[in-house]
């Protein structure tokens, strides 16, 4: 029985604790730093900015409007139905092989079975432990984001 009553001591001693927090005092006194004086520097610096002002920005897209203009090929600001499928007609076409307008379960699996036919160095049409690791895909390495020139070497 102690253990509840401590357990609702606890508790309002939380919720007064939280509701002293939540209602305080604000702080008079600002939680920024007034701006400092304008040095020579700082001066330079914003004449420069006021030179780079001059010239033309790129304008930023969303991975969205990126998305919406890779699709809008006539760029008529709408993207029709064949515009939509166009990229499916595509992979459609490289699949099928015969041109029949009809995929068959060979010409829709043509790419696993070259993957399973080289992976089976044997021709047993049984893959092993060694060879299904070579069926595994391959990783693609990610890229640097940046390739900054290097420094001169100096002749010290």
């Amino acid at each position: 029985m102690w253990r509840y009553a401590a357990g609702s001591v606890a508790t309002l001693l939380l919720v007064a604790a939280g509701w002293l927090v939540f209602n305080g005092q604000a702080r008079p006194d600002p939680l920024l730093p007034s701006p400092a004086p304008v040095t020579a520097q700082a001066a330079v610096a914003g004449q420069a900015a006021a030179d780079d002002a001059d010239l033309p920005e790129a304008t930023a897209k969303t991975r969205e409007q990126k998305r919406f203009d890779r699709y809008d090929k006539d760029r008529d600001a709408s993207i029709t139905r064949e515009e939509y499928l166009a990229s499916r007609h595509k992979a459609f076409a490289k699949l099928d092989v015969n041109g029949d307008g009809r995929l068959s379960f060979d010409e829709w699996a043509v790419k696993t079975t070259k993957r399973f036919a080289e992976a089976d160095r044997d021709r047993s049409n049984t893959l092993t432990a060694g060879e299904f690791a070579t069926t595994a895909p391959k990783r693609k390495t990610a890229k640097p984001a940046c390739r900054c020139p290097q420094p001169a070497a100096s002749d010290d």
